[in-house]
């Protein structure tokens, strides 16, 4: 097994350009930084520098071990300084929003995980906008949202964002519709249920909603929306009376609602990404390390819906 000493004098050796320099920068003796050097050899079964009497280079072996080894000693490094945050900074009180359909699915799993590391989460419920508004005043340390391909999110420079989740959108229907048999719904069957009648979100605003509203105005077509919910439930029970159809996305899914039919739409743009946001504790930095344990946690939660 590779030691962390054999790729931190490797990378010292590429960094000055010989043993002698590289010992004198690790504070190690030059017989030290030759030992792991030719341990590191012994288990490559090969050479890892090319030595000669201005110095010693890489070889392809040597450079690949270093860049690879490079990626190994950062992640020690964050592993450590994560490990000792913890413990320095006891019980952590964090301010968390989620928007309700992530909530329902994510967050038991999330909140039992960051407990047992001594992170309180004290939890706010919010739609999107005004989640990103909170994130970017700082009245939230972190908060799970949603964005669309295109659907650019206002947030401050100093907020950084992860991907944590791809969520399909599906189209709602009712069990007797005529494109209910259809396994998949493609981009022009969509655009030809124009003159249905529609459900969409209460936010005139919603990133999910923009994008269907914005792919049928594309084509020439205006929506009738005559009903507004953000109840997922209540929208399925209005699908199921034939009342209006909708999209819902994968994630808010449950066990199939009596009358209704989900069937996902064969179109990239149909697909909203679920991403962590956070403010960093500084330019150019990360967010803390208890929205990075959160950040964890809600990709194990992610993890086991699959």
């Amino acid at each position: 097994m590779i030691d962390l000493k054999q790729l931190q004098a490797l990378r010292a050796v590429q960094g000055e350009g010989s043993v002698t320099r590289a010992a004198r920068l690790l504070g190690w003796s030059q017989p030290t930084v030759d030992y792991h050097l030719r341990n590191l050899e012994r288990l490559v079964g090969g050479p890892v520098l090319a030595r000669t009497t201005r110095g010693s280079s890489l070889t392809p072996v040597g450079h690949l071990l270093c860049e690879r080894g490079q990626e190994i000693l950062t992640l020690s490094d964050r592993t450590l300084r994560d490990a000792r945050d913890l413990t320095r900074m006891g019980q952590v009180r964090l301010r968390f929003g989620t928007f309700p359909t992530a909530a329902a699915r994510l967050l038991p799993a999330v909140v039992a995980e960051v407990t047992d590391l001594g992170i309180d989460v004290d939890v706010v419920l919010e739609e999107v906008g005004p989640l990103v508004t909170h994130v970017t005043q700082r009245k939230l340390d972190a908060a799970l949202i949603y964005s669309m391909p295109g659907y650019e999110l206002p947030f401050r420079a100093d907020v950084i964002t992860a991907e944590v989740l791809r969520d399909p959108i599906l189209l709602a229907l009712p069990e007797d519709h005529p494109l209910a048999a259809r396994a998949s719904i493609d981009l022009p069957s969509l655009l030809a249920l124009h003159d249905e009648r529609w459900l969409l979100a209460t936010s005139h605003d919603d990133p999910m909603d923009a994008i269907v509203v914005g792919a049928f105005a594309e084509a020439g077509h205006t929506l009738d929306v005559t009903i507004r919910t953000d109840d997922f439930q209540v929208m399925l029970g209005i699908v199921a009376a034939r009342m209006a159809i909708s999209f819902m996305p994968k994630l808010a899914t449950g066990p199939v609602h009596p009358g209704v039919v989900l069937r996902p739409i064969d179109d990239p743009a149909f697909v909203r990404s679920v991403l962590l946001a956070a403010p960093a504790e500084a330019p150019g930095k990360q967010p803390s390390t208890a929205v990075r344990q959160v950040a964890a946690a809600i990709r194990h939660a992610v993890a086991g819906l699959e």
